[in-house]
């Protein structure tokens, strides 16, 4: 069933709809949730609280736009409020629980040491950058998505990208 279905019938009140789309997008919402909180439990809280968000929203929600952004932006709303919060702006490493496909990563099959090396290297990055680079790279979101979950428009999503590819170039050629 699509999702534009599901949201319909989620819509009338046909819970198990909605629970269906909680299940399709429960693991991309942890790991967006993630890349901002950097703690597992609160990336956990943060997903949650999205989807319970969402539920309520959903009269609001627009017929035939995409779900997935507009869930993946209140999950990033969410886990930047729980920041702000808590108070944490602690840099932590990725780890196996963000990254779906490391390999993904360098755009081809590569070994766990090697996606490890790149990891590192990203994890040194600013925060604006590591965010644009996760979200398109490790969580594959499109540009739109990408753009949804940072709050900005799908042109800065393609120049914070790309400066941000560029920097990285720049440590990796630095630790050739």
């Amino acid at each position: 069933m699509s999702d534009d279905e599901l949201v319909r019938r989620s819509k009338r009140g046909e819970r198990q709809a909605f629970e269906e789309l909680v299940r399709r997008y429960q693991s991309v919402a942890f790991r967006t949730g993630w890349i901002i909180v950097r703690d597992e439990a609160e990336a956990e809280d943060a997903a949650q609280s999205a989807f319970l968000k969402a539920w309520l929203a959903l009269d609001r929600f627009r017929d035939g736009a995409p779900f997935r952004p507009w869930l993946l932006q209140i999950v990033a709303n969410e886990a930047k409020n729980q920041r702000k919060v808590t108070h944490r702006t602690r840099v932590a490493e990725v780890d196996d629980a963000v990254v779906a496909d490391p390999a993904s990563l360098e755009g081809a099959v590569v070994d766990r040491e090697r996606a490890s090396w790149l990891v590192a290297h990203i994890n040194h990055l600013a925060e604006p950058d590591r965010m644009v680079i996760y979200c398109r790279y490790a969580l594959e979101l499109s540009e739109a998505e990408t753009a949804a979950v940072l709050g900005c428009a799908h042109g800065t999503v393609k120049s914070r990208l790309h400066r941000a590819l560029a920097r990285l170039r720049e440590r990796l050629a630095g630790d050739a």
